[in-house]
């Protein structure tokens, strides 16, 4: 595998909204690889998403899953929590039907727990969603992304944590929300590297051969990640960061969350094919 790059969804310029033109129209752009954004719910069932399989197998376009946004592995409420499951189980078992297989997701917040507690409570949920698509066959890695607001669990080392302690979990590494939660220290060749030898470190040099990624621009302020930009309109040191997945020898699927998508997406994967 290489690194392939991608969008986080259908293309802008996708003539149809649906996942399958989207696929098609990232095949004819000459990018590698796309998300299925399920942010918002998943509503795909199976016979469509048996339909996507095919047209990604015949094109030979990598796809991911993003779950949706409403997910809180440490929510008090007990209706939320299953809820949240039900959300990465749904992720997992349609994005298998689709061919992905890796599912990214936000674990959840510490609320009023300390990180401690809201780690444990995160790993348990965890452990029973493995459980749950291992008995049924589901061969899929989930993937809890690092994240970009201070009051959301998911800082490097606890995603990192969570892959080393549990089985069929990996990191999604967003290094844009590392950036912005650390407020924009994070934000050079020296950092990134940094990042990538902590991975390394944690999970073995095969974790740098697979590895899940989201870039973007991006804005911040005290708490964190405020907005998505375009690269150019961001300070994220895209450069820096393409270097580094160059010289690391970084493989695996890079998904581009700028707004503007394809043309970010093509940035990133022109100017990586010229360092």
């Amino acid at each position: 595998m290489a690194l392939l790059f991608g969008t986080a969804g259908v293309p802008i310029s996708s003539p149809s909204r649906d996942t399958a033109s989207g696929i098609a129209r990232v095949h004819e752009l000459g990018l590698g690889c796309m998300e299925i954004e399920f942010v918002r719910g998943v509503r795909m069932g199976m016979e469509k998403a048996k339909e996507v399989r095919a047209v990604a197998e015949k094109l030979g376009v990598a796809l991911t899953v993003h779950a949706p946004y409403y997910i809180n592995l440490n929510s008090p409420e007990e209706a939320k929590l299953k809820a949240s499951v039900q959300r990465i189980l749904d992720s997992a078992k349609v994005g298998y039907a689709c061919g992905a297989r890796d599912i990214a997701f936000h674990p959840g917040y510490y609320m009023k727990s300390s990180k401690e507690n809201a780690y444990a409570k995160v790993k348990e949920q965890l452990e029973g969603i493995v459980k749950t698509l291992e008995d049924e066959g589901i061969d899929v890695v989930l993937r809890p992304e690092t994240t970009g607001k201070r009051t959301q669990l998911g800082s490097l080392e606890e995603v990192l944590s969570l892959s080393a302690e549990l089985s069929r979990v990996m990191p999604c590494v967003d290094f844009a929300h590392l950036y912005a939660r650390s407020r924009g220290a994070a934000n050079s060749y020296e950092a990134f590297a940094e990042m990538l030898a902590k991975i390394e470190n944690a999970l073995g040099s095969e974790a740098l051969r697979d590895m899940h990624i989201h870039v973007s621009g991006i804005t911040y302020g005290k708490g964190g990640e405020r907005s998505h930009l375009v690269l150019k309109e961001s300070k994220f040191n895209y450069k820096a960061l393409l270097r580094v997945l160059k010289d690391y020898r970084v493989e695996g699927k890079l998904i581009c969350e700028s707004p503007n998508l394809e043309e970010d997406a093509l940035l990133l994967k022109q100017r990586y094919e010229k360092i």
